[in-house]
C-alpha cells in the first residue's frame, strides 16, 4: 500500500507513492519496506532505534518530530504517533468481521469477552474473543501478548479472523490501550463498562485519570451503538452520563438495574457448582441455571448476556447460551468433584482485592468448608503478601500457604512474609504437593480455591520456568482420591 494512503497529513509529496509493505512499532520485527512507528515509551523512545529500523529495511518512519538527523528515510510527523499509527494500521489491515463489541473495566474483563463468544458460538454465529487470553475463535488460539495488543497487532488480526469467517468478534479494551490509542480505527458496534476500583496507579496519575481513560471507550463505539453498563458499579452514573452525552443506547444490567430497558437479576440461589438465576428482560422473567459460581461471575455473564440481546440475538438462544457457558480459564475454574463430594476450583487471583472477591464469591456455594491454597509472587509487591495472609485467615476455614513464582527470591522467606498473618495456616512449599494435600482434606460440600497462576502453565523459580498446571495437579489428586 502508498505511504500516502495511510495518512490524512505528515506525508511529503515525493513520499506519498513510497510503498509499504507492513508497520511495527518493534524496530526488531522491521523488514524491508515497513512502516516504522518511534513512539514515545515509559522506559525510552522509538526514536532511538530508528537506526536498527533503517538497517533492517525500513522504507518509512512515523514520528512526532525531529529524528535526531537520521536521513535516507521518508519521515511521517504526527501531532499524535500513536493514534496516526492505529488509522494507519486500520487502513493497512481493511478487512474486520462485521459485529465487534469491546468490553471496559478494572475486573470482568476476559471473563465478559468470552462469555459473549460462547454466546455468539451458541446461537449459531461464526465468532471470536480477543483479550488477555489471546485471540479465541473458530480455528484455536493466537497469543496477542497483551490485553489490548499493538494496533498492527490488532488489526492484523481482526482482518484474518475475518478472512477466516468470523462475523462477530468482542475484544477487551484495557485503560492502557485506550489511553494510547491502540484501538483506534475499530468502531463498535457496541461497548461495556464492567466496574472500576483501584489498580494501575502506577501508570494512571490517580483514580480520576484512571476513570478518564476508561470513559475513552464511549468514543468509539459508532454513532447510535449500544452502551452496556453494570448498575451495580460505583462509577456506573459516570459512565452512564457520559453515554449520554455521547448519544449512544443505553443498556444497564444487574441488580440495581431497572425493571424496562434494562436486563436485570431477580434472584440468585447458589449450589455447589452453579446458580439459579432469575432474569427479567422485555417485560418477561426467565429461570437460567448458570454453570459458573460466584456472583461476580454471574454479573460478567449477564453483561455478556445484555451485549448479545442488545446486538440483536434472540432471547431464547441467549438463556440456552448462558446455560451452556464454560468457565474461562483460570477464572473461578470448576475443575472437578471429588468422590467425597468437594468441588475444586482454580482461580487468577493474586492481589488482596481479588482473593478477597474470590473467597466471598466461593462461600455461598460451599455449605462446608472453604480451603484456600495459594502463594505470593517473587520481586514483586511485598506490601500486599502479609494482606493475602490476612484476607485468607479472614475468609477460609483451611489456609495453606505454598510458592507462587518465587523467582529470583527465597521461597521459604516469602511464606514467612504471609504466613506472619495468617494464624493457624499450613505452609507446604512444593506447590504440587500443596494441592494434593488440600485435594485429600476434601469432605462433603467443601470447596478448594487454588488461587494465584489461574491460566497459566508454568513456575517461575531462581529464573527458570519449570512446567505446572494447577488444572492437571488438582485433576491428577481428584483421580487418586
Amino acid at each position: 500500500m502508498k505511504l500516502g494512503a495511510l495518512f490524512d497529513a505528515g506525508v511529503g509529496d515525493d513520499a506519498r507513492d513510497v510503498e509499504i509493505t507492513g508497520l511495527t512499532a518493534d524496530s526488531r520485527a522491521v523488514k524491508p519496506g515497513y512502516l516504522f512507528a518511534a513512539l514515545a515509551g515509559v522506559a525510552a523512545h522509538g526514536r532511538e532505534y530508528v537506526a536498527q529500523a533503517k538497517a533492517n529495511g525500513a522504507a518509512a518512519v512515523l514520528s512526532a518530530g525531529d529524528l535526531n538527523g537520521e536521513p535516507g528515510v521518508a519521515h511521517v510527523v504526527a501531532e499524535n504517533p500513536r493514534r496516526a499509527f492505529a488509522i494507519a494500521a486500520s487502513r493497512f489491515f481493511p478487512r474486520r468481521p462485521g459485529v465487534i463489541a469491546a468490553v471496559t473495566g478494572t475486573n470482568g474483563k476476559s471473563s465478559t469477552v468470552d462469555f459473549l463468544r460462547q454466546i455468539w458460538a451458541h446461537a449459531g454465529k461464526r465468532a471470536a474473543s480477543l483479550g488477555t487470553l489471546g485471540a479465541i475463535g473458530p480455528n484455536g488460539v493466537v497469543d496477542l501478548g497483551h490485553t489490548t495488543p499493538d494496533p498492527a497487532a490488532i488489526h492484523a488480526t481482526l482482518q484474518t479472523l475475518a478472512d477466516e469467517g468470523v462475523t462477530h468478534a468482542a475484544m477487551e479494551a484495557s485503560s492502557h490501550g485506550l489511553e494510547q490509542h491502540r484501538v483506534d480505527g475499530v468502531s463498535f458496534d457496541a461497548g461495556a463498562f464492567t466496574n472500576l476500583t483501584q489498580d494501575h496507579l502506577d501508570y494512571h496519575a490517580d483514580m480520576g485519570a484512571y476513570r478518564a481513560a476508561k470513559l475513552k471507550l464511549w468514543a468509539l463505539v459508532k454513532a447510535g451503538g449500544t452502551a452496556v453498563i453494570n448498575a451495580d458499579a460505583a462509577e456506573c452514573g459516570a459512565f452512564e452520563q457520559a453515554a449520554r452525552v455521547r448519544g449512544l443506547e443505553i443498556v444497564l444490567c444487574g441488580w440495581r438495574a431497572p425493571r424496562d430497558g434494562a436486563l436485570k437479576i431477580v434472584e440468585m440461589r447458589p449450589r455447589p457448582a452453579s446458580q439459579a438465576m432469575v432474569l427479567r428482560w422485555a417485560g418477561r422473567e426467565v429461570e437460567v441455571d448458570l454453570p459458573l459460581i460466584g456472583e461476580f461471575q454471574a454479573l460478567n455473564a449477564t453483561c455478556a448476556a445484555a451485549l448479545a440481546l442488545s446486538l440483536g440475538e434472540a432471547p431464547e438462544e441467549v438463556w440456552s447460551a448462558l446455560a451452556a457457558l464454560q468457565p474461562v480459564k483460570g477464572r473461578m475454574e470448576h475443575v472437578g468433584e471429588s468422590r467425597s463430594g468437594g468441588h475444586v476450583f482454580v482461580d487468577y487471583a493474586h492481589t488482596p482485592d481479588g482473593l478477597d472477591v474470590l473467597l466471598r464469591a466461593a462461600r455461598p456455594h460451599a455449605p462446608g468448608r472453604i480451603i484456600a491454597v495459594f502463594g505470593c509472587g517473587g520481586d514483586r509487591d511485598k506490601d500486599k503478601r502479609p494482606k493475602m495472609g490476612a484476607i485468607a485467615a479472614r475468609q477460609a476455614d483451611v489456609v495453606i500457604v505454598t510458592d507462587d513464582n518465587p523467582r529470583s527470591e527465597e521461597p521459604a522467606a516469602i511464606r514467612a512474609q504471609i504466613l506472619a498473618a495468617a494464624p493457624g495456616a499450613l505452609e507446604v512449599g512444593d506447590r504440587a504437593r500443596a494441592i494434593r494435600e488440600a485435594v485429600a482434606m476434601l469432605k462433603p460440600g467443601d470447596a478448594l480455591m487454588i488461587a494465584g497462576k489461574g491460566h497459566e502453565t508454568g513456575q517461575i523459580i531462581k529464573g527458570v520456568t519449570h512446567p505446572f498446571s494447577d488444572q492437571d495437579v488438582a485433576r491428577a489428586a481428584l483421580e487418586q482420591t
